[in-house]
């Protein structure tokens, strides 16, 4: 709780303290002063819930609730000639009605937001909120600031492979706008890149975007927000972010590495294959050259200094599968 807060509390336990004064009845300070810290308390509770809640979805549930208090009286107003009420009922009868039209209407947008498409927003797109909990864990999914950098994943979603609801959190796209800010060039050189993968992946059409604002204020670093909203989301986070990857699975949120993505889709290549590769550089034993093959796997290969800048033909000895990688050993 912040201090704000605690002071927000305190006046309101004063100033309730003082209309207990008021009333000249000493003995009803005590219970004015509990009253006001009470109400405070739970104030500063729900204003800090429902700035929780996706502003999309708060938008529409007051629009749902406003439109169903006028519906409610306009339909209630066109049956009640009809209907029969106990005498002296019919107040109490309009004000039910209302309530419940007013209720399902807000609860109806609500869960229906975003469905709903809002003009003037970059990265706006329909989608649709699953009802089961099974459902969530295969639709939705939620970009990190490294992976969208990183770009492929916008290769990835036009291929079609990728399914369910993109989950872009305000708080990364926060840090990708600071990233594009930098005075450093290299990184407002990968920020303007991250902003240019999110239009790319906005404007395809085998792909769902969902901006959202859920934030955890209480949560200052971006990768442990990340796995509070993917709990929340019950969604899984793709990321190339190792850390990222380790600390998720600890907290049992579900994680697609697009590097391991990269790494299964490369070919298997066996011992005692052939394989033509250009020597390129120098390896660090002696006589080795190193050449690398078109999906980015080094070969290492022993006496292939002598074809420095050559083609050539190398047989497999072995192949070792790294954290960073594959490499494949030939002669």
């Amino acid at each position: 709780m912040r201090v704000l807060d605690i002071i927000f509390i305190l006046v309101m336990g004063g100033i309730s303290a003082i209309m207990g004064y008021s009333t000249g009845h000493t003995s009803m300070i005590i219970y004015y002063a509990i009253g006001g810290l009470v109400t405070g308390g739970l104030f500063k509770f729900l204003t800090f819930q429902l700035a929780k809640l996706n502003g999309q979805r708060i938008f529409f549930s007051v629009i749902g609730v406003l439109f169903g208090f006028i519906l409610g009286d306009l339909i209630f107003k066109l049956l009640s000639p009809i209907l029969t009420f106990p005498a002296g009922s019919e107040h109490y009868f309009r004000i039910l009605f209302i309530l419940i039209s007013s209720y399902s209407l807000g609860v109806i947008l609500y869960y229906k937001s975003f469905e709903i498409r809002l003009p003037g927003s970059s990265f706006d797109a329909k989608v649709r909120v699953p009802l089961k909990d099974e459902e969530k864990v295969e639709n939705y999914k939620i970009l990190d600031t490294s992976v969208i950098i990183d770009g492929r994943i916008a290769d990835i979603c036009e291929t079609g492979f990728l399914e369910g609801i993109l989950i872009i959190p305000r708080f990364v796209l926060n840090e990708l706008q600071q990233i594009a800010d930098s005075s450093d060039s290299l990184k407002r050189q990968r920020g303007r890149r991250g902003l240019d993968i999110l239009n790319k992946i906005k404007k395809g059409i085998k792909t769902l975007v969902q901006i959202v604002d859920d934030d955890f204020p209480s949560i200052r670093e971006v990768d442990e927000k990340l796995i509070e909203l993917a709990k929340k989301f019950v969604a899984g986070i793709i990321t190339n972010d190792y850390n990222l990857n380790k600390v998720a699975q600890i907290h049992g949120v579900k994680v697609l590495n697009i590097n391991e993505l990269a790494n299964a889709l490369k070919p298997i290549v066996l011992p005692g294959e052939e394989l033509t590769v250009q020597i390129i550089r120098e390896g660090k034993d002696p006589s080795q050259g190193i050449g690398y093959l078109e999906d980015g796997t080094m070969v290492v290969v022993e006496e292939g200094l002598q074809y420095m800048g050559k083609k050539v033909d190398v047989i497999v000895t072995s192949v070792l599968q790294t954290t960073a990688g594959r490499m494949i050993f030939a002669k």
